[in-house]
């Protein structure tokens, strides 16, 4: 195998994610979702509204991490399996979802390899949460994955930063926004060197290394419908569920960040579902 980061991506972010993992059991607020059985993660307390009634649902969380979304899905009324290719983070996520009273199953795979690890045409939704896209080579690929799990007739839901968020540069002193970075998907993905993870903590990682993918969203919308799904909804937002610009962003009452300066002229992430054909 070739050394490039392009081929060795999943073990070069698996180890970044292994390194997150300590990190986030501290910084997120995992004692609220232990102690309060109706409380739902940010991410999922944004997204209720446009999932509708889940309940009685098969649903997998694809890219689950440490699974406090996975669990919010749960008190919802779903019947969840969450799959993530992070050991620490599941160890993590099976004994959040234990603590909590849930019955969650969760399973240790790479996202182009979940057909197998979870098998076919099991699940009446596909969510994936935000901030996941970005980590996969080929979103042609991972569109495939989804139409696999999927039962006939039956969603995906997910919410991601959008292209243009992951395209920008860092901040620059005069306050002016600029673009750097692909918003179309490349052959090599971009390799970062970041020390911190994007919670509030003083701790760096031990692995800081990785390498990401950009996917424009006609390469995203494309790959969802050769997969055979039908579009159903798509929107974009002006706020996301972490701080993507330190200073230049305000916190908002539901946990959300938006820009301070003229916030409509920047997309920062979007919803996207869509049915499988029966």
């Amino acid at each position: 195998m070739s050394d490039s980061p392009r081929e060795n991506y999943i073990t070069i972010n698996r180890a970044n994610w292994e390194s997150r993992v300590p990190i986030h059991l501290t910084a997120y607020d995992l004692d609220r979702l232990r102690g309060d059985p109706a409380a739902l993660s940010n991410v999922v307390a944004f997204d209720r509204l446009r999932l509708g009634d889940i309940s009685g649902l098969e649903v997998v969380h694809l890219q689950c991490h440490i699974g406090t979304d996975t669990l919010s899905l749960s008190r919802l009324g779903a019947r969840m399996t969450g799959l993530d290719f992070s050991p620490s983070a599941l160890e993590a996520a099976r004994e959040l979802a234990a603590s909590a009273g849930h019955d969650i199953t969760f399973v240790e795979s790479d996202l182009y390899s979940a057909s197998e690890a979870l098998g076919e045409g099991r699940f009446d939704l596909v969510y994936t949460g935000v901030g996941a896209l970005c980590w996969l080579p080929d979103v042609a690929a991972w569109a495939r994955v989804v139409a696999s799990l999927l039962r006939p007739g039956g969603r995906l839901f997910i919410r991601e930063g959008h292209p243009v968020l992951w395209s920008l540069g860092d901040p620059r002193e005069d306050g002016v926004i600029t673009i750097e970075y692909p918003y179309f998907e490349t052959a090599t993905g971009t390799t970062f060197e970041e020390p911190w993870t994007y919670v509030d903590s003083d701790l760096a990682l031990t692995s800081p290394q990785t390498v990401q993918f950009n996917h424009g969203i006609g390469e995203v919308i494309t790959a969802v419908m050769e997969a055979g799904m039908t579009l159903t909804s798509f929107e974009e937002h002006d706020t996301n569920a972490w701080n993507a610009f330190a200073d230049r962003a305000e916190e908002l009452d539901n946990g959300e960040y938006r820009l301070i300066d003229r916030p409509e002229r920047l997309p920062v992430t979007y919803t996207l579902q869509a049915t499988k054909g029966r």
